[in-house]
């Protein structure tokens, strides 16, 4: 999809980046699922037979669909809760501690990798003077950022996380995605109004968000969702942030470079 925004002169104010899924191909989904088939073929397989659980049932749609985009808590309830897990509010403490333990053991292995688009597109729009924040639901979302070296980027030394302006990521909100109250919040810190910030975002909660905030939202398609995106409002998406025209962009103007 191909969309335009009209120029805001003098250009966009501020740029607002979700992690998950847009810098980083992070292990979340992996550990949600891991963490899940641990507990059903364990200490929870008595009632394993009363859910619809299945080793090949947590597939990534479901992952996106139910997890992606909200904080640890609601995640590990909305995912109980899918499955039809009897007592889920009761079990959901457990999951959400065992689903974060895995989580930090594979950050501490390295067992992720930063998406070359998205953090290209960061130092870009850095670069052009255009102040940037990240803001994810995740706690973890920091973790990943100062993981992520910028040498390993051609852009000298430090960690990604040094670059942004503000992180708000993992804060405590009351109403998580898609209440627009995270990107606010980061507009807010930017110091810059809603209407002149652009949201970076791959889920479809994200880019809701984005729009209830009255803001632009660039949706990144990773898995295929370029029709969700789009029919969530995402003013234009791509399948890579190199596909977005950096030039237009500093202007003012969301538009796909030509090919």
């Amino acid at each position: 999809m191909t969309g335009d925004v009209s120029s805001r002169a003098p250009g966009f104010a501020g740029v607002i980046f979700d992690v998950d899924g847009v810098l980083v191909d992070s292990p979340h989904e992996q550990a949600w699922r891991e963490s899940l088939a641990q507990l059903m073929t364990g200490p929870w397989r008595d009632v394993a037979g009363r859910t619809t659980w299945t080793p090949d049932a947590f597939t990534s749609r479901v992952y996106r669909e139910v997890l992606s985009g909200k904080p640890r808590h609601a995640g590990a309830l909305a995912c109980l809760e899918h499955f039809l897990v009897p007592d889920a509010r009761r079990r959901e403490p457990e999951y959400s501690e065992r689903k974060q333990a895995m989580l930090l053991e594979m950050i501490e292995a390295g067992r992720f990798d930063a998406y070359g688009d998205g953090v290209r597109f960061v130092l870009a729009v850095r670069s052009a003077g255009i102040p940037v924040a990240a803001a994810s639901s995740s706690k973890n979302a920091h973790r990943f950022l100062r993981a992520i070296r910028l040498k390993e980027f051609g852009a000298g030394g430090g960690a990604l996380l040094d670059v942004f302006d503000a992180d708000l990521s993992g804060r405590d909100f009351a109403r998580g995605k898609p209440d627009p109250e995270i990107f606010l919040t980061a507009a807010d810190g930017l110091g810059v109004p809603p209407e002149r910030c652009v949201v970076v975002e791959d889920a479809v909660s994200g880019v809701q968000a984005a729009k209830a905030g009255a803001m632009v939202a660039l949706g990144v398609a990773r898995a295929g969702d370029e029709h969700e995106l789009a029919q969530a409002g995402a003013d234009l998406v791509v399948t890579s942030l190199d596909e977005v025209d950096r030039e237009a962009f500093v202007a003012g103007r969301l538009v796909q470079r030509a090919r």
